[in-house]
């Protein structure tokens, strides 16, 4: 096991190296105010032997948890993701469908509404220039209760105390990663917390493996597309005084002075149209090609209809440009009960208004599906929709080598629809939670049984209607028409 402490600085806040204090197998310092990165790495044998059976079927496994509340993000820390779960799965070549995937997310994560891959998995599409994993699963997640406490029980080994604390802090993060490929063979879990002031006090025990922390700021870069950290750098347990260091590289994930916020258009109904205000229209650099886009990952009770994004007076009504990217197929008809997909992820190209710097708005039309029928409901039920992603993707040099970037951040879902020569310029997001909750008209069960005597009572009585009206004419006429009986009176005759 490998395991890599990085705590990152605003330039203001830097360190003094003299504060901290590295004994033989610890590194301490008080009230560090930084960011956290923390990434362990498990070879094959020091895992689970449930969770070593399910990666044998995986050709390359990438899990994504980012929280519902908002935080903020440190350079090179930025990318972002929908709140939620997200699972981006290609299975083995030899093993192309695995039914041991969905009952281990539902183990480790806990409520994951999962049936297999086949059934509830979407498609990516495949890119040559920028590999990324086969099939796509997301799912709302608020916490990771259940993470904390299979990894207290099955990482953990003999119950160490500095283990334990350290599971138990993942509940305070900001965001997750685990990732797997069979080209490294081994499974890293990245862990990220925001910004804050912290005591640091880093012990290494005897199953811990190597493990290295870094003490570091930004630092002026002469490339735009690079970013430069310089600090400490120490190896618990075999140094004895923290290493002074420098060193830069190109990311592909740069924050963006604009940001944005999103809420839906009052009132929504079955047809919700989500706002978002941006607070600029202009993109982050002049000297490449600039484009900005929305992506959305949209749980299964929301979809978005390609159909309407096809006509182009409609889109630059709304300040849209081209629809990029929709999950096919969606069934515009079907309840929320009736499906097994996951839902859909739309990649939209926004349409700035051209002139002098502004803040601006985009309104992106949505739909709900029937939702199950609910008791105590009033007619209605709330609907968590996650924000999406708002950002400027640009042109990146073609000689370029982002994989040298040690805190590169891949398989996102939108990075692989947008080719791996792109550079990313994320828009922060305003409020506090990463959320709108929308209200959504429902049949209501304790209400329903007045709609179903109504509607016998409505039919009966239209029923006893036809009924009267055809006694009365057999009454007056007799059976048969009048005709007839004209004609036969003539025959007899």
């Amino acid at each position: 096991m490998r395991q890599r402490i990085t705590y990152l600085q605003e330039p203001q806040d830097s360190v003094d190296p003299k504060a901290l204090k590295v004994t033989e197998n610890s590194i301490s310092t008080p009230k560090l105010k930084a960011a956290r990165e923390e990434r362990i790495t498990f070879a094959f044998d020091e895992l689970p032997q449930e969770l070593y059976s399910v990666l044998k079927t995986c050709r390359e496994l990438h899990i994504r948890w980012i929280s519902q509340n908002h935080y903020g993000s440190v350079a090179p820390l930025v990318s972002t993701l929908t709140p939620g779960l997200h699972v981006f799965y290609t299975p083995h070549l030899n093993k192309p469908d695995s039914n041991l995937l969905c009952p281990m997310l539902k183990k480790v994560f806990g409520a994951v509404d999962c049936l297999s891959p086949v059934e509830s998995f979407t498609s990516l599409p495949s890119n040559k220039s920028s590999p990324s994993a086969a099939t796509q699963y997301y799912q709302a997640l608020d916490t990771l209760h259940d993470f904390i406490e299979y990894g207290k029980h099955k990482i953990c080994a003999g119950s160490e105390k500095e283990c334990l604390d350290r599971i138990s802090n993942i509940l305070l993060a900001s965001s997750v990663d685990i990732d797997f490929d069979t080209t490294s063979l081994a499974l890293t879990m990245t862990a990220f917390w925001p910004l804050h002031t912290q005591d640091i006090n880093l012990k290494k025990t005897a199953s811990s493996g190597r493990l290295e922390v870094g003490v570091l700021s930004i630092e002026p870069s002469k490339q735009p597309e690079e970013l430069s950290l310089g600090g400490f750098l120490t190896v618990v347990g075999e140094d004895t005084k923290p290493s002074p260091t420098l060193f830069s590289f190109p990311s592909r994930h740069h924050p963006s002075k604009s940001t944005f916020s999103a809420s839906f258009l009052s009132p929504s109904g079955l047809h919700p149209t989500l706002e978002l205000k941006i607070s600029s229209n202009k993109p982050p650099t002049e000297d490449r090609s600039c484009s900005l886009y929305c992506h959305f990952t949209l749980p299964r009770a929301v979809f978005a209809d390609r159909y309407q994004f096809l006509d182009s007076l409609f889109l630059a009504s709304k300040n849209l440009s081209t629809l990029h990217y929709i999950t096919t197929p969606v069934d515009l008809e079907a309840p929320v009960y009736t499906v097994s997909l996951w839902g859909t992820s739309v990649l939209l190209e926004l349409a700035p208004p051209l002139g002098a710097e502004q803040s601006w708005t985009a309104q992106i039309p949505l739909h709900l599906r029937y939702l199950l029928p609910t008791a105590n409901t009033s007619g209605q039920s709330p609907l968590a929709v996650p924000y999406p992603v708002v950002l400027w993707a640009c042109d990146a040099h073609e000689e370029i080598n982002f994989s040298i970037n040690p805190f590169d951040r891949v398989n996102l879902g939108y990075d692989g629809l947008l080719g791996s020569k792109t550079i990313f310029y994320h828009l922060s997001p305003e409020g506090n939670r990463l959320t709108n909750v929308i209200s959504v008209p429902v049949l209501d069960l304790d209400k329903s049984k007045y709609v179903e005597l109504s509607t016998a009572g409505v039919v009966l009585l239209a029923f006893s209607w036809v009924m009267w009206c055809l006694w009365c004419v057999l009454r007056r006429n007799g059976y048969g028409s009048g005709n007839y009986r004209i004609k036969e009176g003539k025959k007899k005759q």
